[in-house]
């Protein structure tokens, strides 16, 4: 069992892809981000831009600067440079795992007029062993119970053991095994008490819908 360890980490979701990355001790934020190996056929051409410098194109974006800026700069370079891949450009979103649990960390961005809204969303307890309310360990590995790292393009949607939910394929060496390991959006109680999932971002059921509607 591989089990990669961050001081901090951050997530990003892009729409019909889902982006989860980490800055952290040693490894650049590239690196994470930008692992091709191990990376589902069907989306092989899916790699992640060496430059992040999107210039003035996005500048409406988050004018109140909500958005950790760092992922935020990573996850719209990668909506750039595959905009005709995504088939619901209409949100782009970044989860910042560098905050507790229970801060509202789940960013979801109109790409239209650049407004955000926040969401609370849970961790893997494979993430969170000592349970501190903040996510440090991260695996590609099934039964890790682990939050995984790296690009996600966000699937088809089911009704499952917690309701309505939205199936994730991992496009990153970090997170190809997501969809095996049935990491997936999903409602839960648990989110507003600093519970911890078997690595799905769980958000509140009460923006389970609307959430997922809109990204899906």
């Amino acid at each position: 069992m591989e089990t990669q360890t961050f001081r901090y980490a951050a997530a990003a979701l892009i729409t019909t892809c889902f982006v989860s990355v980490a800055a952290a001790q040693s490894p650049a934020l590239n690196d994470l981000l930008g692992a091709s190996k191990s990376i589902p056929s069907q989306f092989s051409e899916v790699s992640d831009p060496v430059d992040t410098n999107t210039g003035d194109e996005f500048s409406y974006i988050d004018p109140s600067h909500i958005v950790p800026a760092e992922p935020l700069q990573s996850a719209l370079a990668y909506y750039k440079a595959h905009r005709n891949r995504i088939e619901n450009p209409k949100y782009l979103s970044v989860i910042d795992f560098t905050q507790r649990a229970d801060n509202k960390r789940y960013y979801l961005i109109n790409m239209r007029t650049g407004a955000v809204e926040r969401f609370l969303v849970a961790h893997g307890s494979g993430s969170d062993p000592a349970r501190t309310g903040y996510a440090t360990r991260f695996s590609n590995e099934e039964r890790t119970h682990a939050s995984s790292l790296g690009f996600y393009k966000t699937a088809e949607t089911y009704e499952g053991e917690h309701g309505y939910s939205l199936r994730l394929d991992g496009l990153s060496s970090t997170n190809s095994n997501a969809r095996e390991r049935e990491i997936v959006i999903h409602g839960a109680e648990y989110v507003s008490e600093l519970g911890r999932s078997w690595g799905c971002p769980a958000i509140e059921p009460s923006q389970r819908e609307r959430l997922i509607s809109m990204v899906k």
